[in-house]
């Protein structure tokens, strides 16, 4: 359970992502989040229940 205040957002939220980091591997490319999601540094994440969110970078367009 959560115990930041305010609380961080649950696993299911969309805004997921914004929960606090309390174990960071950057080395390795993944933090652990409060909420218990595994964000990677590629933003693919899994969440507590085993599912695979796929990365979701916004794609950058290059002027021409």
């Amino acid at each position: 359970m959560c115990q930041h205040q305010p609380q961080c957002p649950p696993a299911d939220s969309p805004d997921r992502e914004a929960a606090h980091v309390v174990a960071a591997h950057p080395e390795q490319g993944w933090s652990l989040l409060c909420n218990g999601v595994v964000l990677f540094e590629d933003t693919g994440e899994i969440l507590p229940d085993g599912r695979l969110i796929a990365p979701h970078r916004p794609r950058v367009r290059l002027a021409a």
